[in-house]
């Protein structure tokens, strides 16, 4: 019997200029999803809240109110996983907050609707008054805690391991669908597809490995895959973090340390020597309140982030993408005469001289 999957929705297929080099295009996949180094990803429970749901009944379907409010040991075992991707020592770091309006993970325990997240970045493109991840089984049943490690995971930025182009799985491809069409599923054939059989593209996975051990893999039972032949007979990963998750997490989020970032100072542009995937971080201490803009120069992709401090803890403020464009990143926010700002900025590629700068003006 199939066990229980995560679901996750279908989104539409980024667009980029015609024209961009495979190694752009190959960039811009890779990271597009990423939140930059340094980001407070701040999360909550919802409370007290309930959804007008369509639910399957006999017959059809109707209308319900449906509640998406977790009972306390179930928000314990979302927090404790938080804690252990933080304990590995990335450079994001997860607070709880109480404020829905404050949080970029709204977390809802809708039973019967699934366990699923948003991937990434698209996180902020869900309205407030959404959940970003649910978790639709008993958290604390055996064997379930690594459905909320693997959701984490979702937030920050991975994807489905058995998915890679890399893991030269041989499906039996409609005893899958039938597999997942019955109990505890009920999945539809297009989101088997979609959240199984479907192979991602080349870019949008780390390296060139797969791994059968990772919190992102799905166990499956025997007679769904028919090669490799030593997982015939079943998949079973073990619902931990693996060696290769965690390498893959410390490489795109890696400790950020003490040091203070060197101050951007309005009027003048600091050049950035970035190689793909890196990034550079500046504090802004304005000397008057206004709007300002903060932008890039220079031939390259990159996503450019302002965030706040307050409560000596950043908090985003606005961002743009400019990856796959032929213009460059540009923030234009309201700065504040004494208070502290940070920008980050990471850089996706970069063709022709490849020389990039900053600068806040």
């Amino acid at each position: 019997m199939a066990g229980r999957y995560c679901s996750l929705a279908q989104a539409s297929a980024p667009v980029f200029e015609p024209g961009l080099t495979a190694e752009r295009l190959g960039a811009l996949r890779a990271g597009r999803r990423m939140w930059v180094n340094g980001t407070v990803l701040h999360y909550c429970f919802f409370d007290g809240d309930t959804d007008a749901s369509v639910i399957p009944v006999p017959g059809g379907t109707e209308t319900r109110r449906v509640s998406w409010v977790g009972a306390e040991e179930q928000r314990d075992v979302v927090r404790d996983c938080f804690r252990e991707w933080q304990d590995l020592g990335v450079g994001v770091t997860f607070a709880e907050v109480k404020d829905r309006s404050e949080a970029e993970l709204r977390i809802g325990f809708q039973l019967g609707d699934g366990s699923w997240s948003t991937v990434g970045k698209d996180a902020l493109q869900v309205g407030l008054g959404e959940r970003t991840m649910n978790f639709g089984w008993d958290l604390t049943a055996p064997g379930e805690r690594g459905t909320a490690l693997h959701e984490i995971g979702h937030a920050l930025g991975m994807l489905h391991e058995h998915q890679s182009p890399f893991a030269g799985i041989h499906w039996d491809d409609e005893a899958v669908y039938a597999e997942l069409a019955g109990p505890p599923n009920f999945w539809s054939r297009e989101r088997t597809h979609f959240n199984i059989l479907r192979k991602l593209d080349p870019d949008d996975v780390d390296g060139s490995v797969w791994d059968p051990l990772s919190i992102m893999e799905y166990p499956f039972p025997s007679g769904l895959i028919l090669e490799p032949e030593q997982y015939r007979a079943g998949l079973n990963p073990p619902g931990t973090l693996s060696a290769l998750d965690k390498e893959f997490v410390l490489r795109w989020y890696p400790p950020t340390g003490a040091r203070r970032p060197p101050a951007l100072v309005p009027f003048r542009s600091v050049p950035l020597g970035l190689r793909p995937g890196e990034q550079a971080d500046f504090t802004v201490e304005p000397p008057e309140t206004r709007e300002y803009t903060v932008g890039t120069f220079g031939d390259s992709d990159t996503v450019v982030v302002v965030f706040e401090e307050r409560d000596e803890e950043p908090r985003y403020l606005a961002g743009q993408d400019d990856g796959g464009v032929g213009g460059n990143a540009a923030v234009r926010a309201r700065l504040v005469k004494g208070r502290r700002y940070f920008v980050r900025v990471r850089l996706y590629s970069s063709w022709g001289s490849g020389e990039t700068a900053v600068m806040c003006w």
